[in-house]
């Protein structure tokens, strides 16, 4: 039994005055390749806008890690001008708040810092398309 073309959006067969011309399945193949680029394109934006959302927040952490560097030193700078005019327990406790400060802000920039790598890789969709191109190549080179 020989393949039976379908041109019915059911996926019957449509009696054979009416099995699709060639002109005609090269304006489906041109509408659905249209479609399939569109759908790529849309998902494609999605991508990067997950991946713009977070560089975004990975460079928030970096800024507020900064910041909370910043206190960290005043913490540090107050601490070993209280160390040198005092006794012991005052700048000893100021030293030990001022080192927690730079080990959080430490940590909040390890964890910026991998947001944002993960956001300046390639989106996946970029590669599909070019699999979908060399695809739509090889088929009309056969």
């Amino acid at each position: 039994m020989e393949p039976r073309m379908t041109d019915w959006d059911d996926g019957s067969t449509p009696p054979k005055a009416q099995q699709p011309t060639l002109g005609k399945l090269v304006e489906q193949l041109s509408e659905q390749a249209t479609r399939l680029v569109r759908a790529e394109i849309a998902l494609a934006k999605t991508e990067m806008t997950a991946k713009a959302k977070r560089f975004g927040i990975g460079a928030g952490l970096v800024a507020v890690a900064l910041v909370i560097l910043l206190y960290a030193v005043g913490v540090l700078i107050w601490a070993a001008i209280t160390g040198l005019a005092e006794a012991w327990p005052l700048w000893l406790s100021a030293l030990v708040v001022g080192v927690v400060m730079v080990l959080v802000a430490g940590l909040m920039v390890v964890v910026a810092l991998q947001l944002i790598k993960r956001a300046a890789t390639r989106p996946e969709t970029i590669d599909r398309v070019k699999d979908d191109i060399d695809a739509v190549k090889e088929g009309i080179h056969r």
